[in-house]
């Protein structure tokens, strides 16, 4: 089924080829995506640098990786404002899975973070001598993720974490994750998690640099195209008034235009999903042996439960999607076969023999490790956070990002990221992969023409790309526009 469908692909790329005909999802659908510009960093403030009152100190050990960080950090700021407390920069835990010992200061502006959020949360670098000798656990003002509920609410902070900061003047937040909801919440503090999210938290020099280099490289162009390119690249993006020639590159000339591919297909996702990708008894025994060692809680879990077929859960719409079916979305979305993709991440689960299928249609694949030297990677080698940020850079500056699995952070927090500063052109591509399954399914039982799988793939992404508002609940680092993060404007 996949190898008709992959051939009726090619005949029609080679056609619109031909005919010149580019797809129409280079541009935002929806004129009002337009309407909406950033304001989070507007004067508005509970604090307004007040803080005589102060509770004391919030330490906190974020886990995970770059994006769980990143969002760690911006509910903390919003707890030490809500606590009138001042926040400790964050720390970051070492991870066996992510394996990077990168700390804040490595990521992220220290004193720009500080100087940002100034006149709403007092900022220090360390906890001051006198608490650092206390046992945080011993006096209890050691808090886990078992302490609070998942998307905790504000009233939940003030009934049990405000007395122990009160009384010991200190609480720790260790393996700090998802514990602070979004709603119910008070404007003003929704509106501080989008300044930091937004405004206060910019890569260091180093990341923005390599950054800048990457996206020239892929651009072959040397100056900012728009908003996004200053936000993340800061000074090392080519001053607009420049219009010399740099390394060859013409400056006179259109950049190229590519299109950013987050693809969740690494053996982590892969081997959780339970999913069946096709590989046989011995990829089949492959991810098992992975879940053994990876997955110990899922495991257990798994002999408790009545066990949910592959068929079931790829029409549920449970699995990652394919390289292969990656590939067919983009060729019923009109991209051309010389389309630029920056494959994000590239640990893709089987390599480039899994990837072939993508690169049969579309053979421009780029990886960061295609366009950078090994030693201009040198610096970032075993720091996954900051090679992470690097991706984000360049997949947030696309021209369009398309992703694959709407759950994951980096997806959501990058999707936010264009919304807020794209100016409504700034175009990402969603497929339902409950829908995708359908289509892919009837196909598989009565084979249809190209044409019906192309309109069923457009009406699809279509529907996903229209302007709303952030719904009850939604993330505001996925969904920013709200009056408290973004103004309208008619």
């Amino acid at each position: 089924m996949y190898g008709h469908l992959a051939s009726m692909a090619s005949g029609a790329l080679a056609e619109r080829e031909l005919k010149q005909e580019e797809s129409r999802f280079w541009k935002e659908s929806y004129r009002k995506a337009s309407l909406w510009s950033p304001c989070a960093d507007r004067k508005e403030s509970r604090n307004t640098g007040n803080f005589q009152s102060n509770t004391g100190y919030i330490l906190v050990s974020a886990n995970g990786g770059l994006n769980q960080q990143r969002v760690a950090v911006c509910n903390a700021v919003a707890v030490a404002s809500l606590l009138n407390a001042t926040l400790v920069i964050p720390r970051f835990l070492y991870s066996n899975v992510w394996k990077d010992p990168s700390q804040f200061g490595d990521i992220y502006q220290e004193d720009y973070f500080m100087k940002t959020l100034k006149d709403e949360v007092n900022i220090v670098k360390d906890l001051p001598p006198h608490l650092k000798s206390l046992n945080f656990k011993e006096i209890g003002s050691l808090i886990t993720d078992a302490d609070l509920t998942k998307e905790a609410t504000p009233v939940e902070y003030i009934k049990k974490i405000l007395p122990i900061l009160s009384k010991n003047g200190v609480v720790h937040f260790l393996g700090y994750g998802n514990r602070l909801g979004f709603d119910p919440m008070p404007s003003d503090l929704q509106r501080l998690r989008c300044k930091c999210n937004y405004h206060a938290l910019k890569f260091v020099p180093k990341i923005q640099e390599i950054g800048s280099l990457l996206i020239r490289r892929i651009r072959k162009y040397n100056e900012p195209r728009n908003k996004l390119d200053k936000e993340l690249l800061g000074d090392f993006i080519t001053n607009p008034q420049s219009k010399s020639k740099s390394n060859g590159q013409d400056t006179d000339r259109e950049p190229l235009k590519y299109l950013a591919l987050h693809l969740r297909f690494e053996v982590d996702m892969v081997a959780y999903s339970l999913c069946d990708f096709g590989g046989g008894k011995i990829e089949k025994d492959e991810l098992q042996t992975y879940r053994e060692s990876h997955f110990p809680l899922l495991m257990q879990r798994l002999k408790k439960s009545k066990p949910i077929s592959p068929e079931e859960l790829r029409i549920s719409g449970r699995c990652p999607l394919t390289p292969e079916e990656a590939a067919l979305v983009l060729a019923a979305l009109g991209f051309m076969s010389d389309t630029y993709i920056y494959l994000a991440g590239s640990q893709i689960y089987g390599g480039k023999s899994r990837l072939r299928p993508l690169t049969n249609l579309y053979p421009h694949l780029i990886t960061k490790e295609d366009l950078l030297s090994p030693n201009e990677l040198a610096p970032f080698n075993n720091f996954s956070s900051q090679l992470a940020a690097v991706d984000f850079i360049a997949c947030a500056t696309s021209d369009v990002f398309a992703i694959t699995d709407s759950g994951s952070q980096l997806s959501s927090l990058v999707l936010g990221f264009r919304t807020y500063y794209g100016g409504g052109n700034a175009p990402t591509l969603r497929p339902n992969k409950k829908r995708l399954a359908e289509v892919l399914s009837k196909n598989n039982k009565t084979v249809i023409n190209w044409n019906d799988f192309e309109a069923r793939v457009k009406n699809m992404i279509t529907e996903a790309q229209s302007v709303r508002l952030r719904g009850w609940g939604r993330s505001i680092y996925r969904q920013p526009r709200c009056p408290e993060c973004m103004c309208r404007f008619q």
